[in-house]
This record gives C-alpha cells, sequence and structure tokens, in this order.
C-alpha cells in the first residue's frame, strides 16, 4: 500500500501500489494531486513499448514515459510549445508559453508581457527530486526570479505527470497560481497584493489546451 497526504490541505491518504503515479484531485480540498511512485514500484510502459525497455532503470523509464507524455500532450497547442528537448532520453527541455504575464519596462513598472520560455532539467535524483525549473525571459511574478528560478511550491511528488508541471508553469506566468506569504520576488508580491482585482492576468484555462496523460 502506498500512504501520501495532499501537499495542499494535508489530509492523509493510503491506496493499492497499482495506483502509483495516477493523478486525481483531493477530495477534501479539490487538489490536483498525483499518488507517489515509490523506489520500489516498477513504473508501467505503454503497451507498444519492447520488452527491452522494461529492463531498463527506473529512471531511464520514467524519463523515457516523460517525454512520450509531454509529445502527446503539447502538439499544436496554441499555449505551450516545446522548443527542444535533449537528451536521450530527454533530461533537458526548453518549452514557449504564449500566456499573458507581466514583466518590468525601463521604467521599473509592471507591463503585460506574452511570449515567455522556460527551461526544465531533469535531475540525477529525479522524479525523487522535483525538477529544476529556471526563466530563460525576464518576467514579473512573485514566485519567479526574473530570468533564474521558478518557485513551483511544495506540490511536488514523485509521480507527477512532467506536462502537467509545464501546464501548471503556465499557470503561474498568467497569475492563475501564486503566493505572496514567502515569495521570492517581494516586489512583485506586493504589486499582486494590491492588485487583485487585475487577476489573473491570464484567464485561458490552459490546463485544456494538452491532453494531460
Amino acid at each position: 500500500m502506498i500512504q501520501f497526504v495532499c501537499q495542499h490541505c494535508h489530509t492523509s491518504f493510503t491506496v493499492p501500489d497499482e495506483f502509483a503515479g495516477r493523478k486525481g484531485k483531493c477530495k477534501a480540498c479539490g487538489e490536483k494531486l498525483a499518488v507517489p511512485i515509490p523506489d520500489q514500484i516498477v513504473v508501467p510502459m505503454p503497451a507498444d513499448d519492447s520488452d527491452e525497455l522494461m529492463n531498463l532503470p527506473m529512471r531511464t523509464r520514467r524519463l523515457i514515459a516523460d517525454q512520450k507524455s509531454v509529445e502527446r500532450a503539447f502538439v499544436n497547442t496554441p499555449l505551450i510549445r516545446v522548443v527542444s528537448m535533449v537528451g536521450e532520453p530527454a533530461e533537458l527541455y526548453r518549452i514557449q508559453y504564449q500566456v499573458r504575464g507581466l514583466r518590468l519596462n525601463n521604467r521599473n513598472e509592471p507591463v503585460p508581457c506574452s511570449l515567455h520560455e522556460v527551461e526544465i532539467k531533469l535531475g540525477a535524483d529525479y522524479p525523487r527530486m522535483a525538477p529544476l525549473c529556471r526563466m530563460l525571459t525576464p518576467v514579473f511574478h512573485p514566485n519567479i526570479i526574473s530570468e533564474s528560478t521558478i518557485c513551483i511550491g511544495d506540490h511536488w511528488v514523485a509521480g507527477e505527470d512532467l506536462s502537467l508541471l509545464i501546464t501548471r508553469i503556465a499557470e503561474i506566468i498568467g497569475y492563475q497560481a501564486y503566493n505572496i506569504k514567502s515569495p521570492l520576488n517581494a516586489e512583485a508580491a506586493m504589486w499582486a497584493d494590491l492588485n487583485i482585482q487585475k487577476l489573473p492576468i491570464d484567464s485561458r484555462d490552459v490546463a485544456a489546451v494538452g491532453a494531460l496523460v
């Protein structure tokens, strides 16, 4: 049995091993969650993969599954585009977002910006540890250091689909998701607190742009 808690409301769950990696919503708070994949549980591969792949290390199989998931989720999507994937299987992703967010102009004022690029690196401890997400373009957001670190929050679990994380970053950029209580950018947090009536900057359902697997 797998025991885990919702990272949003801390409700405890116990589910059978075969639920590892499945996604759903917390019955208590409705937040999106994924059942973690313990190290001893084998990640099932798609039926069309060869038996040879099943003999690969678990992390390699996970990287292969993630790459296929991302390729399926963001084919011809209007708001999220995969610019590049580096590695065989991919361990470094460059993602372009056409999502309305904010950046600072030359007068240090927040202005709209609709084109953003993000780098996602899957480190040696992935998926046990969260991917390293880095902004490559200027942005003004409480939980992002412009052209540097993106705080993806405390919601990462090993079983989370990479395409779900990519979509969540779009929600962060568009101010559909933000945290002003422990910000990386205090100035942006203050702005968001004073301008809550203007949020989100982009209200489109970015979760609908890809077929999350």
